[in-house]
């Protein structure tokens, strides 16, 4: 937390002023003066390649911010170890409020999977979206139910392969979930992010692949997949024709998310003002119909309600991720 540092009694009346008004500082030592945020331009960091859904999230945030905030807001693509090498250089930068970065759900799991990343090595400022989880199988697969999934993979454990977007992904962690819930084993085969294993399926390389529903439902449309469950405790706006796999006796609901955070030690007020810029940017018609057009969910949660529900998360996925 920033403090500000105690003028000695040598100092004059206006140099004490001055020192109270420029000296606020970081738990690092940086000076972050609350009042003068923003002093320049904001770095907007994503732990993901350009062109995938957090960097199109964090692309149309940006403009967003940019007209709220008065200055510009410029994306930057630090992809790697499965999001790692994103999240360990923004953990590592000055909290002065101008390099802030969109975190997917793995800023809760990566650090049960032996990466360096700890959701306490920041400070969340909203959660901004939500992107429900699904199983899907090619359009002319046998298995016309989750029922029929689960039960080809009783009775040969280990043959039903399940593509996801890669090792450590949340849609491995779907996969591994939906397993427990059904009480069998599935074979998971990574790829390198979520269309290729959607394209995997298409393909019929795979039995099946679990991906957000921003992936699998235009797929699902057009018939080159068929869903067979969305992972949400609702039915899902976007397929409506879809059971969630709770309605199928199948206890799953397993999502993505983007969060955005800041490195720990934000100054109250530059943490507020950041805060409240970005809910006018998640709350604006350009990013809501982005959002909805991807059939994923709008939402905007702000600081405090965001860094518990990222708590809560981590603990889960502490629980579903143990000796994996």
């Amino acid at each position: 937390m920033s403090r500000f540092r105690t003028a000695t009694l040598g100092l004059t009346a206006a140099a004490a002023a001055a020192v109270l008004l420029t000296g606020c500082v970081d738990r690092a030592g940086a000076q972050a003066p609350a009042d003068a945020f923003p002093s320049g331009d904001i770095t907007f960091f994503t732990p993901t390649q350009a062109g995938g859904a957090t960097d199109l999230t964090a692309r149309t945030i940006a403009t967003e911010l940019e007209s709220e905030l008065g200055v510009s807001v410029i994306v930057d693509n630090r992809p790697g170890g499965a999001g790692s090498v994103g999240m360990e250089h923004v953990a590592g930068l000055e909290p002065d409020g101008h390099s802030i970065a969109v975190l997917p759900v793995e800023v809760a799991m990566l650090g049960h999977l032996d990466y360096d990343t700890d959701p306490a090595d920041y400070d969340f400022l909203a959660q901004v979206n939500s992107q429900p989880g699904t199983i899907a199988v090619p359009a002319d697969s046998p298995f016309e139910t989750l029922a029929d999934l689960v039960a080809a993979a009783e009775a040969a454990p280990g043959s039903i392969t399940i593509s996801n977007a890669g090792a450590g992904s949340i849609w491995e962690a779907g996969a591994l979930e939906l397993g427990d819930a059904a009480g069998v084993e599935f074979q998971g085969v990574p790829f390198d992010g979520g269309a290729p294993a959607v394209t995997a399926a298409v393909g019929g390389q795979v039995d099946a692949v679990v991906a957000g529903i921003g992936e699998t439902a235009p797929a699902h449309e057009d018939g080159r997949l068929r869903v067979l469950a969305v992972f949400t405790e609702e039915p899902a706006p976007a397929l409506p024709d879809v059971q969630t796999a709770t309605e199928q006796g199948f206890d799953v609901v397993i999502g993505s998310w983007a969060v955005i955070a800041a490195p720990a030690g934000l100054d109250e007020e530059v943490r507020s003002t950041l805060e409240s810029a970005i809910q006018v940017a998640a709350e604006s018609e350009a990013y809501v119909d982005f959002i909805e057009s991807s059939g994923n969910i709008p939402l905007f949660r702000g600081a405090e309600e965001t860094s518990a529900f990222v708590t809560d998360e981590h603990e889960r996925f502490g629980a579903l991720l143990a000796d994996r």
